[in-house]
């Protein structure tokens, strides 16, 4: 029997994940979380599907060896191809697995009153089509626009949130979707990547108080809590929130610069521990 004690294990390409696991700690304050970002081999996107489940095991078998009681997937690219092959690997034999897709599509169809629905996020992700299958799946009478918005994974990592160049991106990429210009507007856009919570304002105020923002990352915390209760598996109440454990395979500096801006901590170097996969 797992021990409602153990940590959760998140794990993501790089620091992007460091998104979900904000949402986390502000969901589950009394939860012990253990984040492996696989800096050495990103980004995933690049790469064959296979080579992403191979990898995604491996990181998964890194935080199994923490006894974690869970896994998250906190990147919409392994999210897509490797649920499944972490689902049935005996090595996480009884220890459930979410990803990032299935809550963000979930949360997208609940939001849309008119089922016209906008998925945003890097060019693997948008080729990949996993969020329109997944809103598909649960909407068959959905119409759903992926639009690539690179971009705004570069404007993340640098800081630049705020002002006018972010601003005239966020226009540029998405005017198109949210304009009542054919009448025919999207009234919900997922933030179909970790690295874009941090520019959630400034994509809000391109959009419009019309259009709901489905953020991949607060959803994916929904989920997980529903499954610790269900599961039996909640931690108990502590007098603080536990520090996360970081884990990268490389580049504890650049983690430490770059994903304190996304996890809403200071952070260090010397708060990254390296680990070999």
């Amino acid at each position: 029997m797992r021990d409602a004690s153990a940590p959760i294990g998140v794990f993501d390409s790089g620091v992007g994940g460091l998104t979900v696991l904000a949402a986390l700690r502000a969901r589950l304050p009394h939860e012990r979380f253990v984040y492996l970002g696989d800096t050495a081999r990103l980004p995933y996107g690049t790469k064959t599907g296979h080579t992403v489940a191979r990898y995604a095991l491996q990181a998964a078998r890194c935080l199994m060896q923490r006894q974690v009681k869970l896994l998250v997937i906190a990147c919409n690219t392994a999210s897509a191809v490797a649920i499944e092959p972490l689902s049935s690997a005996s090595e996480l034999a009884g220890v459930p697995v979410i990803g990032v897709v299935e809550p963000g599509a979930d949360a997208a169809v609940a939001r849309s009153s008119s089922g016209r629905i906008a998925v945003i996020g890097t060019e693997s992700t948008i080729r990949g089509g996993a969020y329109e299958r997944a809103i598909e799946k649960r909407r068959p009478d959905a119409v759903v626009t992926g639009r690539a918005c690179p971009l705004f994974v570069a404007l993340a990592e640098e800081g630049w949130v705020h002002g006018a160049v972010p601003t005239e991106v966020a226009r540029t990429y998405l005017e198109s979707l949210v304009s009542n210009a054919d009448g025919a507007a999207h009234d919900t856009l997922v933030l179909g990547c970790t690295h874009f919570p941090v520019l959630a304002e400034v994509i809000a105020s391109v959009c419009g108080p019309r259009v709901a923002l489905v953020d991949s990352a607060d959803t994916t915390a929904e989920a997980v809590a529903a499954r610790l209760e269900h599961e039996g598996l909640r931690a108990a109440v502590t007098a603080s929130t536990p520090a996360p454990v970081l884990l990268a395979t490389d580049g504890a500096e650049r983690f430490a610069r770059v994903g304190a801006q996304f996890l809403g901590l200071p952070l260090a170097a010397q708060d990254v521990e390296i680990v070999d996969l």
